[in-house]
């Protein structure tokens, strides 16, 4: 058997609004095995980074908290953990590679003192071993001559040098779980396909459960196992990627993967148009209410839908939170 590394369950995450809490995640449960990539797909508003922060014990000061359930890393509640505990986890045992790297590495300092600050304080290593190891790790990440490009300070580095670097920081520590919250952005396609295959090889070689987090279905085919698919801080679907790709039990599911364009040999007037799933997601005073969520912008959608949350139900491997999941 595959060890579950982490396993979330029931969790409720509040942020204080002015009108009262908010549940920004409500009620979500998964897990991650040793090795597996699992995605997290949906809407900017959706909850993924979310989710991803209060794993990491980075939820923002005094406006967010987790109001239930528990965060379950080998076992140990990271929900309860003090911050020093916290501290010796993020960074070591679980890493996190975050949307802009120019926003996330520190200007005034070459970006080989930053990988090496992470060694020296989980580690244990001296300053001449760690410079000699954020030289090998950022040659690891394909910089090239990184011997030269490791006293570069951030801003003397291309977007795909600086995230590079950001995932040779991650990857210090030889972390069981790295999480990639959408990594690419702003970066051009070819570069975005660089990371990615840097990240897949990477999970191959160190056996690191990576959970990314994006919009785009297109990645998540060809990097993620399985994936869970959120809207409105709930989980909407989860499941191997393959099954839910090709036959999604979601309304919400299904609008995603319509709006993927698809690109033909031949351009003929039979061509379908390209679809976009109607509306917005909705506002955070309205993620409480006790009814799918999702109801003001599906065309299946009934009173029963309207009034009534539906419950998670099992198709094999699937699941899906939807009154006409049966019948998709």
């Amino acid at each position: 058997m595959t060890e579950t590394l982490l396993k979330v369950e029931n969790l409720r995450i509040e942020l204080d609004l002015r009108s009262g809490p908010a549940p920004v995640i409500d009620d979500l449960s998964l897990e991650l095995k040793a090795g597996e990539t699992l995605s997290f797909v949906g809407e900017s508003g959706c909850g993924k980074s979310m989710t991803a922060l209060a794993i990491m014990g980075l939820l923002p000061e005094k406006v967010g908290s987790i109001a239930a359930g528990r965060i379950l890393f080998q076992g140990a509640d990271m929900a309860l953990m003090k911050d020093a505990d916290l501290r010796d986890i993020r960074g070591n045992e679980i890493s996190m590679i975050f949307q802009e790297p120019m926003t996330s590495l520190n200007p005034v300092y070459t970006v080989g003192e930053q990988i090496a600050e992470v060694l020296r304080r989980h580690k244990g290593m001296n300053h001449a071993d760690a410079w000699k190891r954020a030289t090998e790790l950022m040659d690891a990440v394909r910089i090239p001559n990184a011997k030269a490009r490791v006293a570069d300070y951030p801003h003397q580095m291309s977007g795909g040098q600086r995230q590079r670097v950001m995932i040779a920081i991650a990857l210090a520590c030889a972390p069981k779980i790295l999480i990639a919250d959408e990594p690419t952005t702003a970066l051009d396609v070819t570069v975005q396909a660089q990371i990615f295959d840097l990240l897949r090889d990477l999970g191959r070689e160190t056996g690191t459960a990576i959970i990314l987090i994006s919009h785009d279905m297109g990645v998540v085919a060809e990097m993620a196992d399985r994936m869970v698919v959120m809207y409105a801080g709930r989980k909407a679907e989860e499941g191997p990627v393959d099954e839910v790709i090709s036959h999604p039990r979601h309304p919400y599911t299904k609008g995603l993967i319509s709006c993927v364009p698809h690109l033909l040999a031949e351009l003929t007037e039979d061509r379908p148009d390209l679809t976009e799933v109607p509306g917005i997601v909705p506002s955070l005073d309205s993620f409480g209410t006790d009814a799918c969520l999702f109801a003001s912008r599906c065309l299946l959608a009934d009173d029963r839908c309207r009034s009534k949350r539906p419950p998670e139900m099992s198709f094999g491997l699937q699941t899906s939170a939807c009154w006409k999941a049966d019948t998709l």
